[in-house]
């Protein structure tokens, strides 16, 4: 049974995803698709996990795409509006877990400029012992460095130790370093999870 659980936050915990945004800031679908694709970018967004500030990040892009100046803002002004919620039943298990006393922690991919409002989004983040941030590091999963700042700071086994995410890189990275996983792909699917190992 482990012995602590190490939880990955976007989309485990939270549901996180620019066209939540963006489908209300493009009216044409196909308009948005290309900004998304072609723009701001999963692989431009990626260097704000990294610690790219966003003002610095956007430079590139504002000289690049000036027709889009407003839109590559939002990115940033509008950053809450990318998020729909906690997953319940994530949270109802962080929860549940707390109450057993289980220590729980945090590895994400994240900017440090926007750990506050995550944070704001579930009362199930003040359970956490503990958070790791990208940001902060400049490191990013699937890495295997920023696990191993994880273990040295929470000085863990990771054998002992439950990681979950919904990236297959992650839990990939995750289980070559000796952790047990869980690849979150369907909230219905961690409780019973959680049930196979005794931990609920």
């Amino acid at each position: 049974m482990p012995k602590a659980l190490l939880w990955d936050f976007g989309n485990v915990l939270v549901r996180w995803n620019p066209r939540t945004l963006y489908a209300q800031v493009f009216l044409d679908p196909a308009e948005c698709d290309r900004f998304l694709t072609e723009v701001c970018t999963m692989a431009w967004h990626l260097e704000h996990d990294r610690g790219a500030t966003f003002a610095d990040n956007r430079k590139p892009l504002l000289e690049r795409f000036p027709q889009y100046e407003e839109q590559i803002l939002a990115w940033e002004r509008r950053w809450p509006e990318m998020f729909s919620g906690a997953i319940p039943e994530t949270e109802a298990a962080i929860l549940a877990l707390d109450a057993t006393g289980l220590p729980q922690f945090g590895l994400t991919n994240l900017s440090s400029e926007v750990i506050g409002h995550m944070k704001s989004l579930s009362p199930a983040f003040d359970r956490l012992k503990g958070i790791v941030v990208s940001g902060d590091e400049k490191l990013v999963k699937p890495d295997p460095a920023i696990f191993q700042v994880a273990i040295d700071r929470f000085g863990f086994d990771p054998a002992e130790v439950l990681f979950v995410d919904d990236s297959a890189p992650n839990i990939e990275t995750a289980r070559q370093m000796g952790f047990d996983t869980h690849h979150f792909e369907d909230p219905a699917a961690l409780r019973p999870a959680l049930e196979a190992r005794g931990l609920l």
